[in-house]
């Protein structure tokens, strides 16, 4: 049995579907299209049933690729059940989506989460008036704290294989509703038998949606474009104008009915969201806010990293005891244990704080705000306001701001975020920042690294979006209210994210480090740091670090990671100056995206796209790096 989860933005559908996932799950692009779908098998009261979590949509009158790939998954018979989830402090609106759904006649149940907030806003629904009305069933819900959750899917198993009963309560006014089955009535014997009711076509045919237009018969074709004369002549606008505000009316209706709104209680989150989204105050505090994860993440990391590293290498020095330097077995045993070292010893500190950091931030809600405070900034660049989005994802990971670029409406402004994205420092680029400037150098560095890399992005952002000039609109955000987090979702969440180091890259580096370890035992590391030679020396770079540079393509944290094992000693500062630690960071900051990051550029922008993004950050890279080593040396005299 395949259940679909669906309904508006930050209406609680991905944490109900975390809640019963619990994080087993796996994305993957819906046919056709580049939405990508959360599937999960689950066992369920006896079923073992496959869960999809469908992205929020506001419609299924497509106007972008996710309204577009959750109707074809509809209307394509994919579906056993469909559970609407509906934010339940946000009735009236949300019921416009369920209204549209219930015109597809499929087995639903409507489930009506966050309870807990509509009784904070004072809002008291009856379930039970609103489920004779829809005449479907309604549960009442709180997703994150699981409330609601068995009973729901106990009605999603009882739902399976019947069909919602007519409801002639919801009918629409006269005019409109003698329309609609004067077009049912065409399709009537000339409609090949299909899952979905003749309505659902008639309705279509009204807003001229071109898909259901070209599979319908063109018997119908004629009287739906009188109808829809009709209606757009007696009611002054477009015909689908007209269809929305019937659906929103009578959603209006249908809360009237089942609703009672009394006295919110008192809510600080109110006056907390006036001051953090304050034109002065909020970026205040947003400064604040990022500066002290950034001090929480050096310190935390700093700290485990000393005691760590020092325990591991006296651990290396009692296994290796019985081996002799200088033998293959020796450059195996160190190789091997660098790499392991290096990913317990130098990422790890810093990343599980930083990615426990943006679980935070995610979770609690703020994220969209700092997209609001900085959705001026964007516009400035000639973006996008949305734009803002990606970019925040960029630090965590380049893949998923990549792929969010898809929710962008025009060509142009999907490149040039995709292209400003891979130059956000990510996780792995953190770790870079924070284990070799902040360790060897100090936070203040570090700190300036990020400050310069943000007047980098917003100068390359002027200078692309003038080469490719063009009008973007304003951002439309939904903006969640804020929510303590859940200590076990936050922590599902890290080790959703922490689970690509451990299972993918920690053995990358593992086999990576062992590969150089015997490279260096054979010397055929001197062919590959000599055929970059031209690089590394314009760079002013040791010429060791040539390898490193080819292993951060893989992964970015590698850079890092390979540079202990080229240089053969984790005291970087014996062997390489500041002026080329700093330039080093630059370099790895800038230059060309991670393989799976290209790869999500190629699916997102196009393979030609693609590879102008990573040449162009390939030559910003090396400008930054010659620059830097100029101003950096000359400083240093």
């Amino acid at each position: 049995m395949r259940v679909a989860l669906i309904g508006q933005p930050n209406c609680g559908k991905s944490t109900l579907f975390n809640h019963v996932a619990g994080y087993r799950s796996v994305t993957s692009n819906y046919p056709g299209t580049t939405v990508r779908l959360a599937t999960s098998q689950v066992r369920l009261n006896g079923h073992v049933i496959e869960l999809v979590d469908v992205p929020g949509i506001y419609s299924l009158t497509t106007s972008n690729p996710a309204e577009d790939a959750a109707k074809r998954l509809l209307i394509e018979g994919e579906v056993d059940v469909v559970v609407n989830v509906v934010d339940a402090s946000l009735l009236s609106r949300s019921l416009e989506l369920t209204l549209e759904l219930r015109e597809l006649g499929l087995p639903m149940v409507v489930c009506l989460n966050m309870a807990d907030e509509a009784e904070r806003k004072g809002m008291t629904i009856s379930a039970a008036r609103l489920a004779e009305l829809l005449r479907l069933p309604v549960v009442e819900t709180v997703a994150s704290r699981g409330l609601g959750v068995k009973n729901l899917f106990t009605f999603v198993g009882m739902q399976a294989g019947s069909r919602p009963a007519p409801a002639p309560e919801l009918a629409w006014h006269s005019d409109v509703e003698e329309c609609v089955r004067r077009v049912e009535t065409a399709l009537n014997g000339c409609i090949q038998a299909r899952h979905l009711p003749r309505r659902y076509y008639a309705i279509k045919l009204l807003e001229r949606d071109d898909e259901v237009w070209a599979a319908t018969p063109a018997c119908a074709h004629a009287v739906a474009e009188q109808a829809r004369a009709e209606l757009e002549r007696s009611h002054g606008r477009p015909a689908e104008s007209v269809i929305m505000s019937e659906r929103h009316d009578r959603s209006m209706h249908l809360f009237e009915q089942v609703a009672t709104v009394g006295r919110p209680r008192p809510d600080a989150r109110a006056a907390l969201d006036r001051l953090l989204t304050h034109p002065v105050w909020g970026y205040v505090f947003l400064l604040g806010i990022l500066g002290g994860i950034f001090w929480l993440v050096f310190g935390v990391g700093a700290t485990i990293e000393t005691w760590l590293l020092a325990r591991l290498e006296a651990a290396f020095a009692a296994l290796s005891a019985a081996l002799a330097e200088g033998t293959l077995a020796f450059a195996v045993a160190k190789s091997f244990w660098g790499g392991f070292a290096g990913g317990a010893g130098i990422v790890l500190p810093y990343l599980i704080p930083f990615l426990i950091a943006l679980a935070l931030l995610e979770d609690v809600g703020y994220l969209p705000r700092v997209a609001y405070l900085t959705d001026a900034l964007l516009h400035r660049i000639g973006l996008h306001g949305t734009s803002t989005l990606p970019l925040i994802l960029g630090y965590g990971c380049s893949v998923p701001a990549c792929l969010a670029t898809r929710v962008l409406p025009s060509r142009r402004d999907r490149f040039l975020v995709s292209v400003l994205a891979t130059q956000i420092p990510c996780s792995a680029r953190s770790t870079v920042i924070f284990a070799l400037v902040a360790f060897y150098l100090g936070p203040g560095w570090a700190l300036g690294i990020y400050a310069f890399n943000l007047a980098i992005v917003i100068l390359s952002g002027r200078l692309l979006s003038r080469l490719w000039p063009e009008v973007s609109p304003g951002m439309i955000l939904e903006v969640p209210r804020y929510q303590w987090p859940t200590p076990a979702v936050v922590l599902k969440k890290v080790w959703l994210r922490l689970r690509e180091f451990v299972v993918v890259s920690w053995p990358l580096l593992i086999g990576g480090s062992v590969l150089l370890g015997l490279a260096e035992y054979w010397q055929l590391d001197r062919a590959v740091n000599a055929a970059l030679a031209p690089l590394t020396g314009v760079l002013g770079l040791p010429a060791a670090t040539g390898t490193t540079l080819i292993f951060g393509i893989l992964r970015k944290e590698l850079s890092m990671l390979m540079l202990v094992q080229a240089l053969g000693t984790a005291d970087i500062l014996s062997v390489m100056t500041v002026p080329q630690i700093l330039v080093f960071t630059l370099f790895i900051l800038f230059y060309i995206p991670c393989l799976a990051t290209i790869t999500a550029l190629v699916k997102e922008i196009g393979a030609r796209l693609a590879t102008l993004a990573a040449l162009y950050s390939l030559a910003l890279a090396t400008a930054i790096g010659v620059a830097a080593r100029i101003v950096l040396e000359a400083l240093a005299r």
